[in-house]
């Protein structure tokens, strides 16, 4: 019996097509030795495939029946470390695990030959949120791996290393892609780890490697090449992303744009191309003004087309909303003038300012108009960024001309110099911030199909 057990074992993991390149035969190997182990560098790389194997390597022998998964978003974690395009911690165990709950928490649960039938838990979480921490607080947790642990709120971090400390075997795994130098992720912890080793303070062992998309054997030149070619070489994402660098994001964002402005803008689109057109509205704040920006979908979410914008002069309690609701029923009626009204079926607001969107629902409700006024998601400030910046070095974005208000912000949108140790966008009244989020509005929705059609979504 357990000569059958084996055999079947065995056929079950030559499914997996691992191929590994020296580089990343050594971290894993060294893992094994290793307390904390460290996956950085470029997309692509195959740094969270090294770690999911060396993770689900240890799962087998360790004593501890509880271990975390974590990344970002609860869903990013149970896509990249669960999944993991075929070579997640499901497959690996697959016949020998299922997906449920344990204790409230979204779990994979392995029972199994590899386990010796003893059960074992993997939780997976969401960490990115200040509130996230909360999830794990009060758990034990034997081993854990961490996918884009820079992303990952720093109360997280601390509090997953408070629920490991009386792990039988405490192993952690995290990857990520490179940062700002002075991120806390390096100062904080990966540097200190690298400095303390290098003056034998670090008790435990120590795994640090760089990957870059060439390290990964199982990508095609050509691949290599059309994946290097999905980004604008003189962003911060193209030095990250592709090159590896840890660098400061400063200067314009939109560099390319600001550079060579006519290479995106058009005088007219094909309207039978459009599938759908999103609104997205800013309303004005103490020193901003209420923006409106319509953009069209093209072939489902392969291109993006800026098609109007508008701008309502005066701040916050300067201008009568009765003027606001006036000024967005015309630009609507603009709209339904140029363009099949079918299309145009949603308007995502500002959420902070539900008087003036319930006010808005009104105002077009009398006016007989079919657009539906939603609460607008608001992604992140450099998800939405970086979606444009894709699109834009992917040549899936352009602008009509008369967008003046969007052409202007897009050229002029710079990083604050102030902030040393993370990326935030300048937001001083010198930007025109209000035109950017509107335009970011209209489109944070659908971030993800965005990404997708693009080739780049996923990172393993």
């Amino acid at each position: 019996m357990a000569s059958n057990r084996k055999t079947k074992l065995l056929k079950r993991k030559k499914t997996i097509p691992y191929n590994f390149g020296d580089k990343h035969k050594n971290y894993i190997k060294r893992s094994a030795d290793c307390m904390i182990n460290v996956a950085e560098g470029a997309v692509r790389a195959g740094k969270t495939v090294d770690n999911v194997l060396a993770f689900c390597h240890e799962l087998k022998s360790t004593k501890d029946k509880i271990h975390l998964a974590s990344a970002s978003t609860l869903g990013n974690a149970k896509i990249i470390l669960g999944d993991c395009n075929g070579f997640g911690i499901e497959h690996y165990f697959r016949g020998q695990c299922r997906w449920g709950k344990y204790k409230g928490n979204d779990a994979l649960i392995i029972r199994g030959p590899d386990t010796g039938y003893k059960e074992r838990i993997v939780i997976f979480s969401g960490a990115m949120l200040a509130s996230s921490y909360k999830s794990i607080r009060g758990n034990s947790y034997g081993m854990w791996i961490a996918t884009e642990i820079n992303l990952h709120h720093k109360s997280f971090v601390q509090e997953a290393f408070n629920r490991s400390i009386a792990a039988v075997k405490r192993k952690i795994w995290w990857d990520l892609n490179p940062d700002n130098p002075k991120s806390w992720i390096y100062t904080e912890y990966i540097d200190k780890y690298q400095q303390d080793t290098a003056s034998g303070k670090f008790l435990g062992g120590y795994n640090y490697e760089h990957f870059t998309i060439d390290d990964n054997i199982n990508i095609t030149d050509e691949r290599k090449a059309e994946v290097k070619s999905q980004y604008d070489p003189t962003s911060i994402w193209y030095k990250r992303d592709i090159l590896g660098l840890r660098i400061r994001a400063e200067g314009i964002i939109f560099q390319d744009f600001a550079n060579n402005t006519d290479k995106y803008i058009i005088d007219s689109i094909n309207e039978s191309e459009i599938t759908s057109i999103q609104v997205g509205i800013d309303f004005g704040g103490n020193k901003s003004k209420t923006t409106f920006v319509a953009v069209g979908f093209v072939q489902g979410f392969k291109n993006l087309v800026v098609l109007d914008d508008e701008k309502i002069e005066g701040t916050k309690g300067e201008v009568d909303p009765v003027v606001i609701y006036k000024r967005f029923i015309s630009f609507i009626r603009r709209l339904y003038n140029r363009y099949n009204p079918l299309l145009i079926k949603y308007a995502w607001a500002d959420n902070e300012a539900q008087t003036l969107i319930n006010g808005l629902r009104n105002a077009c409700r009398r006016a007989k108009l079919f657009i539906n006024i939603m609460d607008c998601y608001k992604a992140p400030v450099n998800d939405r960024i970086s979606t444009l910046a894709l699109l834009m070095a992917q040549g899936r974005f352009s602008v009509l001309r008369q967008c003046k208000n969007v052409i202007g912000s897009l050229s002029e949108q710079i990083w604050d110099p102030r902030h040393e140790t993370e990326d935030v966008r300048l937001d001083d009244g010198t930007c025109d911030i209000d035109t950017a989020d509107a335009l970011e509005y209209s489109f944070s929705k659908f971030i993800k199909a965005i990404v997708a059609v693009g080739g780049v979504n996923g990172e393993y």
